[in-house]
């Protein structure tokens, strides 16, 4: 199987008790009703011919609806975050209402074999989670870049 590539950017803001992070809930019918784990960093596949700079930043306005608010980005590296897929992420310090956010949509037949298709959101919702809330919310292979963000943070290489 070839592995698939994905790039995003982890949005950051400084806050007396820590920094926060924004996340977006994955939207469609299969992550409804899920919270823990559900939700993503802003991303998106790409191809080998596509700079994954440039997808990051196209993603991120498509499942966000507003560009990166932030002219500064910290490569966080990739990780293999499924046995498929390898993810490169930056860090972007700024601010975004998250109650604003508007996401692209995909179409679903759903319910399954019923032949309707239905259009639903990328991303259903966005919000600004700490760090240690961050974790548990965050989809399993998509962590290690918090503690990557943490290590920028501190000024460890």
């Amino acid at each position: 199987m070839a592995t698939r590539t994905s790039a995003g950017i982890l949005l950051y803001r400084r806050r007396p008790g820590g920094p926060e992070v924004l996340l977006g809930h994955m939207g469609g019918p299969f992550w409804a009703r899920k919270d823990a784990g559900a939700w993503s960093i802003p991303k998106g596949e790409h191809g080998p011919e596509e700079d994954p700079l440039a997808v990051a930043r196209r993603e991120f306005a498509e499942e966000l609806g507003s560009p990166v608010p932030a002219a500064d980005l910290v490569p966080l590296g990739s990780h293999r975050v499924t046995s498929a897929k390898v993810l490169t992420v930056w860090a972007a310090e700024g601010d975004l209402d998250a109650t604003t956010t508007r996401s692209n949509t995909f179409e679903l037949e759903w319910p399954p074999r019923s032949g309707r298709v239905q259009e639903f959101p990328e991303i259903d919702r966005a919000a600004w989670f700490a760090l240690d809330e961050a974790r548990a919310r965050l989809l399993t292979g998509q962590r290690p870049f918090l503690d990557r963000l943490v290590e920028v943070l501190d000024g460890r290489p």
